[in-house]
């Protein structure tokens, strides 16, 4: 039987510990350097909005901490309705810069990609 192979789907992920590694390869930090300032750092983001403060960073965005009520769920095995508890939530909002960065290269990466598929449709000219 032969087996069929999937690609995955998943999306590439930057860790703290690539954080700290890229501090280490571009500003010369130690290696225990660049991951006490990562860590720090979201030492910091975490405490701020745990006090129920904003977060702001220019040109990246923001972080708030938002409440959210006491609101009725359903299981979708039974059906049976299930309070779901108030909670505190974390919510990001992109800069206007950095959405026009991620535009930006969106619509770079969009138009690379229908050259490339263009080049690919073209008849190949006879005695080449």
């Amino acid at each position: 039987m032969a087996r069929i192979q999937i690609e995955s789907v998943q999306t590439p992920t930057l860790t703290k510990a690539e954080l700290a590694e890229q501090l280490y390869e571009h500003i010369g930090l130690n290696k225990r350097e660049s991951k006490d300032m990562v860590d720090a750092f979201f030492d910091r983001v975490r405490d701020a909005l745990g006090r129920g403060e904003d977060v702001k960073l220019s040109g990246f965005g923001h972080f708030q901490l938002r409440e959210k009520a006491q609101r009725p769920g359903r299981n979708p095995r039974t059906g049976e309705i299930i309070p779901i508890a108030a909670r505190r939530v974390v919510i990001f909002h992109a800069s206007h810069k950095f959405k026009h960065q991620l535009q930006s290269a969106a619509s770079a990466d969009m138009a690379k990609e229908s050259h490339q598929a263009a080049a690919l449709q073209r008849p190949i000219p006879e005695g080449a």
